[in-house]
């Protein structure tokens, strides 16, 4: 297994962008809109956006799609399935579905940072079915769940 994570840029997607990282701290590669021209997303709707990027992700990992803060916080633009999952066998184009929960029509330029990858090592862990509930002993909180330890 390799720590390598290669990446292409679609030769037929030209505004798609180098992966860089904003800041040498920063967790993810910086995304953009590799579109050929100015998309827009209404309010309530949403969009796949392509990315003109693949991936070649080692076996053990994955990929999170998530959303900018400043995107969300300044646009109310977010990430919808935040963190989308690429998985390791995934050989295609990356999108972003944006969704728009902004009162205002939202327009996005091709170049446009839209999104963060964040590599996310996976635990190696067996799933094991059990016939019998035997092994699930009582705790304090029991089966109480949506909002039952607090707002």
């Amino acid at each position: 297994m390799s720590d390598i994570i290669a990446y292409s840029r679609m030769k037929d997607r030209p505004k798609a962008g180098l992966l860089v990282k904003a800041t040498p701290g920063a967790a993810g590669w910086d995304v953009v809109n590799a579109a050929s021209k100015r998309l827009r997303i209404d309010p309530g709707c949403t969009a796949i956006l392509p990315t003109g990027i693949k991936m070649v992700i080692p076996e053990g990992y994955e990929v999170q799609v998530r959303s900018r803060s400043g995107l969300a916080a300044n646009s109310k633009v977010f990430v919808l399935n935040s963190p989308g999952t690429i998985d390791s066998d995934y050989r295609g184009e990356i999108g972003v579905i944006l969704a728009n929960f902004g009162k205002d029509p939202f327009f996005v330029e091709p170049g446009v940072r839209i999104a963060q990858l964040v590599p996310v090592k996976l635990p190696d862990i067996k799933l094991v079915e059990q016939v019998t509930l035997d092994m699930f002993e009582e705790t304090e909180r029991g089966e109480k769940g949506f909002g039952s330890t607090g707002a």
